[in-house]
Formats: structure tokens, sequence, C-alpha cells
């Protein structure tokens, strides 16, 4: 088949490599403009190895990349980790249209941030979905799904890494094996459970210490490593990544450091404490959250939040 891959960041990246080794023809690859400092993204490091043609429009909707894109001539449109809207044009012109992946199971958590807000809201099932997508966000027919669990330690690293994006590869190239054999289910979306949500940005990921110590902690685990959890010391933010829930509960204010030791330092919450393992001051690298403590950036007895 003749594909066009539209797509960024090494899911992208790895999702070109797996078409190729399948022995499809990758006619032509969509990848982000390069950042302001100039860094390249790995799809387009891994498109300009293998001599496939590559755009980097600003939008898929700007003025002329339909026109170019039209040139190309593809069979499918393979979508893999896409945050721009495709215009309906582009998704509805191969003959057998366009595939998208999403890191859920469609329709809950539809949006940019759907594993965080898995993690977030304390789930315990996920899993990717295959999907045809429309004009809609992530409101596409189905075509395969597949599942996987949340640990209770998973963080939106490990859950994406180990475990969403190796099973979105596999599912994707089960979808180009089923799309030429007119085999590809197109199942509507039932609209009763269908959740949507915007976009995990600092603002969401504020924590507040008087809720419950589970909630805080899968604020934390949700949000790490982007955008990372955010809290104040002493008027100054500082992010929390790696964290462990303790059960034992502590008589103090919530918020409140009860202890610091050599694995990190204790905050009261309701209901149980959280050990806080990682932090960053933000524009500095991340550190051990004892070394924080240690340096008198923080004492027991302090507490935490604005």
């Amino acid at each position: 088949m003749r594909i066009v891959l539209i797509g960024q960041a090494a899911f992208g990246a790895k999702t070109l490599q797996a078409l190729l080794e399948r022995g499809e023809q990758v006619v032509g690859v969509y990848a982000p403009p390069d950042d302001s400092a100039g860094k390249a993204d790995p799809l387009k490091q891994s498109a300009l190895e293998k001599h496939i043609p590559l755009f980097q429009p600003g939008r898929m909707r700007a003025t002329g990349v339909y026109e170019g894109y039209t040139r190309l001539a593809p069979d499918l449109n393979v979508m893999a980790f896409v945050t721009d809207i495709v215009p309906a044009s582009i998704l509805s012109y191969p003959r057998l249209g366009t595939i998208q992946y999403h890191p859920s199971l469609l329709p809950r958590h539809r949006g940019g941030s759907a594993i965080n807000w898995a993690i977030i809201q304390g789930e315990t099932r996920t899993g990717i979905t295959i999907f045809w997508p429309d004009t809609g966000i992530d409101t596409g027919p189905i075509l395969l799904q597949k599942e996987a669990d949340i640990s209770p330690n998973d963080t939106l690293g490990t859950l994406y890494y180990n475990k969403l994006f190796p099973l979105g590869i596999e599912a994707l190239m089960e979808a180009v094996e089923l799309v030429p054999q007119c085999k590809a289910p197109k199942i509507p979306q039932d609209e009763s459970p269908a959740t949507y949500e915007g976009l995990c940005r600092e603002e969401q990921a504020l924590i507040d210490w008087a809720k419950p110590v589970s909630e805080v902690y899968n604020l934390i685990r949700g949000t790490d490593p982007q955008p990372g959890a955010t809290t104040f010391v002493r008027g100054s933010k500082l992010k929390i990544y790696d964290s462990e829930l303790l059960l034992q509960t502590a008589d103090k204010a919530p918020g409140e450091i009860v202890a610091n030791d050599a694995r990190g330092f204790v905050v009261a919450c309701p209901g149980g404490c959280m050990l806080v393992k990682r932090v960053q001051i933000p524009g500095k690298p991340k550190i051990a959250a004892s070394d924080y403590a240690n340096n008198g950036a923080i004492k027991v007895g302090e507490r935490l939040g604005r």
C-alpha cells in the first residue's frame, strides 16, 4: 500500500519503522516543524534517514498542504500521535481512508491528555483504540481496541512507554493488515459513556493537600513526567514527581512536612501521607527530594501550598 504517515515523536518514528519492516510503501511523512531550539523531531530524523519525502507544515490545514499531499496519491493515511487538526479533505482522500491511534478505550477520555486523566481519576484499566477519525475530537468509528492494566505504581511515563506505546504499535500494524482485506470494522462509538477532558496543563496539576491522600497520589503520578504536579514552598513554585503513598496517618495539618530522611520528605494528607522522592525547582534539573530538604529549602513543620 501507498501510505502517508502523519505523526510525531518516538511513537511516530517507531510506527514508520514498523511499516517499513512490513514492506509497506511509505510515500510521505508529515511531522511537526522543528522547535524553537532547532531540535528535530524523531519522526523527522527517521524519515530523512530512510530517504522518505518529508513535510513539516505549521498546520495541516495551511494553504498549499492539501495540493502537495494529493500528489503523493496515498491509499491510506496512518496517524500516529497527532495533535494538529487534520482537515476532512485529507482524512477522506485515500481510497482506504485514514486510521488513527488514541491512548484510551474510546469513547472514554477523548482529548489530548487521555493517559493523564485516566491515572488522575484513579482508574485501574485503560487501553488503546485504533479508529477512523472524522471531524470531531476522537469521535470516529472504532476499528479495534486493546486493554491494559493501570498498576497502583504506574505514572504517566511508565503507563505510556511500557504499555500503551508498544500496544499501540502492535495494534496499528494489525489494523494496517486488516484494512486492505476489507476486514477492518467500523463500529460506531457509544456516546452514553463518552468523556472528554481538556489538556492537562500546569493549572490542572496544582496539588490541593486537603484532598484525600489517594487523590493527591493519583495527581502526582498522573502528571509525571508532564506537566509535573505543582505546589509552593515559602511562596516559590516546586514540582513534585516520584512519590509513594503511605497509609500511616499523621495528626498534622494537610500539606505539613512531618518527616525527612534519605528516602525523601513526608507530607501529611487526609487519610495518610505522601513520601515525596523527587522534585524540581522550575528551570533547574530534577533532584532527590532528600537533597532538596537537606539543603535547607524546607523543614519539618513547614506547610506546602499557597
